[in-house]
């Protein structure tokens, strides 16, 4: 749950504009700088990551509810509209949340595992992911356990853009 920010406004809002050209139901201001972020921890991870929902593999992520706190950041709700960055921290595509379900991480689900996407897509798989990514980047200094809340947020991709 990497939220960063642009380095300018005005690519956000032109980035806006033309996703309202194509739908124009969007809202005519673009979301706060708390919903503009990249997936995963690295420019790596953001860009492989945002090519599986652009793709429409990926429908779905997990961030844990410590780390939200710890940045002081509001757990997503649905209807809520996020635009995701690529690993350069350009605007590539907007998401919508449909759902947010907070549980244990050990309580995750096969069917969340699944629409995250990744690997081979088995519960088994997202939790060695989950598990090394937690360890890795978000509290490398704190132990992992398993009844750690996870925030699954579930999303639909409303607005894709041309990515190389």
């Amino acid at each position: 749950m990497d939220k960063t920010s642009p380095s300018t406004t005005g690519v956000i809002a032109e980035f806006w504009h033309g996703a309202r050209a194509v739908v124009p139901t969007l809202p005519e201001t673009p979301p706060g700088s708390d919903r503009i972020w990249g997936l995963g921890a690295t420019p790596e991870q953001a860009d492989r990551l945002l090519l599986l929902v652009l793709a429409g593999t990926k429908t779905a992520t997990a961030g844990y509810l410590e780390e939200y706190e710890a940045e002081g950041a509001a757990v997503e709700q649905i209807g809520d509209l996020d635009i995701l960055l690529d690993g350069a921290g350009a605007p590539r595509a907007i998401i919508e949340t449909t759902s947010v379900d907070i549980r244990p991480f050990d309580e995750v689900t096969a069917e969340h595992a699944f629409a995250e996407g990744e690997d081979d897509r088995t519960l088994a798989s997202w939790r060695r992911i989950h598990r090394d990514f937690y360890e890795r980047f978000v509290a490398p200094e704190c132990a992992f356990r398993n009844d750690m809340p996870i925030v699954c947020q579930r999303f639909r991709l409303v607005y894709p853009r041309n990515f190389a």
